[in-house]
């Protein structure tokens, strides 16, 4: 076979993966789902990637996505800077 040809690896296990999530996107398309994006995510900038992808791609087969701040790392920082102790 031909290398010009051969198909890649990476782009065969992403059309896996949506063949095996297609019923689910059907079955689940025009609901909403609420997706925490929690502040371990949001400190590394290859996971807030593949978040903002997987909800781009939830929003192209219709469903609807409300993402709600996690941010437990960021608030403790926060409160640890304006000098508030938490029990």
């Amino acid at each position: 076979m031909n290398s010009k040809h051969a198909p890649d690896p990476a782009l065969l296990a992403k059309a896996e993966t949506l063949v095996e999530a297609l019923p689910y996107m059907q079955r689940y398309a025009g609901k909403t789902f609420v997706v925490k994006y929690g502040g371990h995510a949001m400190g590394d900038p290859e996971a807030a990637r593949d978040f903002a992808e997987d909800v781009v791609l939830m929003k192209a087969v219709g469903i609807n996505v409300i993402v709600v701040h996690g941010g437990g790392p960021q608030i403790g920082a926060m409160l640890k800077r304006l000098g508030v102790e938490i029990p």
